[in-house]
């Protein structure tokens, strides 16, 4: 086991990863950006290294500031967290030129699943059903052109090296097809240095399912059980939940093997998030792979009762998984709401500024916040709007809803806004409710019918 781990992150998953380093006895080291100077992860580590200016590129993107924080500090392992750092596949390479220890996959791995077209191909070729498409890169418009037209529109262009959001387009028709290939191609070599891009057609009615996976490196797999992530806001996920309401125990089984498969196929190490979307006669097409944790992580945590991130570190460590499939049990429902600084009002306009008092309402059983907020913390421009995730276990689904709708409701951050209310308006949806939402339903319909209830309360 490790005696020090670095962690290549900030925010409330560096705070997450420390308390779970100290409750299994190893040291913390933070690194932090100089806005970041008094964050929480930085209170809690046992020792600290700033490693760059406020610009993610100059701080917790810069690769080498990282490696010299982790050598001169004396850390055995890296930690990424989620974004920043975690899918980088040359930071991998980097930390195991350096005899440090990634905790996460291999960096090959990272590199084959990481390209969204290469995934495809790598899914295929193991009997995963896919979402239909281009079966590698395109080239051209013209080429995307003809893919299209055999798929049928509306069609989705996507960077290869995508995530976030970014390097997607919806393309309805050809007439559409040569700007939005252009602005595609530019965004994604702006945002990934990678321009190539890969097609697929668009899913209709669909729900955004995902599976986590585990393998250790003695070749033993599991899955846990399904989290539905289908309220999502301009491709960015805003509730999950676990489990899919609409999923029943024999395809929570079929997708779990169908997830283990997959891991097993390209000899994958440590945890992972195999995405899926399910059309409404519940067939599932795989989308993509996040070899990482995730934001959501927490449900399916809540959910089984497994802390992800110990036996991440376990598992990095070079010691088996500490369970086997037949532990994983389901503990009841689980959701998240993603607390975001920022305005719904005013088109979700980011909010910065200091945060005057705070106060999170825990206290039962079955529930938990996770956040890096203290009363003085300033919201900087900088970094992800996310500053807190609610999440809450219930015996059944009702219970969950009811249980996050009060630690929303008592839930007091002042000096910025945040969504809180927007949250507590989707979990009165009778919509959402019924547990049919589907990823297109927070825009298509929600979104319209909240701004003109907003506009009458207001006359």
């Amino acid at each position: 086991m490790f005696s020090k781990v670095l962690v290549a992150n900030r925010g409330e998953i560096a705070v997450r990863i420390i308390r779970s380093l100290k409750e299994l006895g190893i040291k913390s080291v933070a690194i932090y950006s100089t806005v970041d100077r008094e964050s929480l992860h930085v209170q809690l580590a046992d020792e600290a290294v700033c490693v760059g200016s406020a610009k993610p590129q100059d701080s917790y993107l810069n690769m080498k500031n990282i490696l010299a924080a982790a050598i001169g500090t004396g850390a055995q392992a890296i930690h990424p967290g989620f974004g920043f750092l975690s899918e980088n596949s040359r930071f991998v390479e980097m930390c195991e030129s350096c005899g440090i220890t990634f905790i996460g996959p291999k960096s090959e791995t990272i590199s084959l699943m990481g390209n969204k077209a290469n995934a495809r191909i790598q899914m295929q070729q193991s009997g995963v059903p896919v979402i239909p498409g281009s079966e590698g890169f395109i080239d051209n418009v013209e080429e995307a052109r003809k893919i299209a037209e055999k798929v049928g529109y509306p069609v989705l262009l996507k960077a290869a090296a995508g995530g976030g959001g970014k390097g997607i387009r919806r393309v309805n028709n050809e007439e559409e097809l040569t700007n939005a290939y252009e602005e595609a191609r530019r965004e994604a070599l702006s945002a990934f240095g990678d321009s190539r891009m890969y097609l697929e057609k668009i899913m209709e009615n669909v729900k955004h399912i995902e599976v986590q996976v585990f393998r250790d490196e003695f070749g033993h797999s599991v899955y846990f059980p399904e989290r539905d992530c289908s309220i999502q806001r301009n491709k960015q996920k805003m509730i999950e939940e676990s489990p899919c309401s609409l999923v029943t125990p024999e395809q929570r089984k079929q997708l779990g093997e169908i997830a283990v498969r997959a891991v097993d196929a390209i000899d994958y190490r440590n945890t992972g998030t195999i995405e899926f979307l399910m059309d409404k006669n519940h067939r599932f097409y795989f989308m993509e792979m996040n070899t990482r944790i995730q934001v959501e992580h927490t449900v399916t945590e809540m959910v089984t009762g497994v802390d992800l991130v110990k036996a991440q570190v376990r598992v990095a460590s070079g010691e088996p998984l500490p369970f086997r499939q037949e532990d994983i049990k389901l503990l009841g429902s689980a959701i998240e709401c993603r607390i975001n600084a920022e305005d719904p009002a005013k088109n979700f306009m980011p909010s910065i500024g200091r945060i005057n008092y705070l106060y999170f309402p825990v206290g039962n059983l079955g529930m938990r916040i996770d956040s890096d907020l203290y009363a003085g913390t300033e919201i900087s421009p900088y970094y992800d709007s996310m500053i807190a995730k609610v999440i809450a276990l219930g015996h059944d689904r009702h219970e969950a809803v009811e249980k996050v709708k009060r630690l929303l409701s008592e839930m007091i951050i002042s000096g910025i806004t945040i969504n809180r209310d927007f949250h507590l308006a989707i979990l009165e949806d009778p919509e959402f409710l019924s547990g049919k939402t589907t990823t297109d339903y927070l825009e298509r319909v929600f979104l319209p019918k909240w701004k003109r209830s907003e506009k009458n309360a207001t006359v």
